[in-house]
């Protein structure tokens, strides 16, 4: 799988990707896929911004859950991320 499946977004702060298990699968692109195009735009929106601005103020829409783990939270779910050095995300 090349890096470009991968990314979800480039922004001008952050990089946003899919994680993928060793064995080439992502529980987080499966569940996206699944969902209805207005949850997917919800979804994207915060993605979006996240990778533009670099923040999401809104704490009903991106929150810090502990141990290191966030979650984008376009209601009704939840799509939990991680931050790594190289500014990538999820």
């Amino acid at each position: 799988m090349g890096e470009q499946e991968y990314i979800i977004y480039e922004g001008a702060e952050f990089t946003i990707e899919w994680y993928y298990t060793p064995n080439g699968r992502s529980q987080a692109r499966t569940y996206f896929n699944a969902l209805t195009d207005r949850q997917q735009d919800r979804f994207l929106s915060l993605v979006l911004a996240m990778g533009d601005v670099g923040k999401i103020f809104n704490r009903q829409k991106f929150n810090f859950e502990g141990d290191g783990l966030y979650a984008f939270k376009p209601q009704p779910d939840r799509f939990l991320c991680f931050f790594l050095r190289t500014k990538r995300s999820l």
